[in-house]
């Protein structure tokens, strides 16, 4: 990661920081306060639930949320507008990805190992590979930030992003809410 006295990833390295001070400050926490404050915004709290799942950091306590939200509010509607929350952080995500680390995301595709396993891919499995992967991540709780990654180097229009993200933070987001509902 040290490459001659600089680093070779700064901006990975901060993003990986970032990680590490948000599991420092919402690990051990009681989120009482925060549970009650967005109960309490109705659909409003939907959609900021959708905002967090999308995160790494607060992916867990979203999944909780909105796991116990599923009791409270109509499923179907409360998934729609959590995706769209969901969708709006992916999006600032995608949007720093692409314009902010492109140069380190570029130099990682060119490392040793990178270029290993896609020399070693046929053609036919790696033009569909990255978008497969990045979409079961973006669906699933685990963070955002890595699907949206893949995604962003694998797809260069924004409304096709805007789609694939929505729908399948929104069939995760309804699966989820779909098991509060049934326990």
């Amino acid at each position: 990661m040290v490459m001659a006295g600089r680093l070779r990833y700064p901006k990975f390295l901060l993003l990986l920081l970032t990680f590490v001070v948000a599991y420092a400050i919402f690990s051990g926490r009681d989120i009482s306060l925060v549970q009650e404050f967005i109960f309490g915004l109705g659909y409003a709290g939907s959609f900021l639930s959708g905002m967090l799942y999308s995160y790494g950091f607060t992916a867990g306590p979203a999944t909780a949320l909105l796991l116990i939200m599923a009791k409270q509010q109509n499923i179907f509607i409360s998934a729609l507008v959590a995706g769209i929350g969901s969708l709006f952080t992916d999006l600032v995500i995608f949007k720093l990805i692409r314009h902010s680390f492109m140069d380190e995301v570029r130099r990682l595709y060119r490392e040793r190992l990178v270029a290993a396993i896609r020399g070693r891919t046929p053609g036919g499995i790696k033009k569909y590979m990255l978008p497969v992967i990045a979409a079961v991540i973006i669906a699933s709780p685990l963070p955002d930030e890595i699907g949206v990654s893949m995604l962003a180097m694998s797809t260069h229009r924004t409304r096709t992003f805007c789609l694939v993200s929505y729908l399948l933070n929104t069939a995760g987001i309804f699966v989820i809410l779909l098991t509060g509902n049934a326990f």
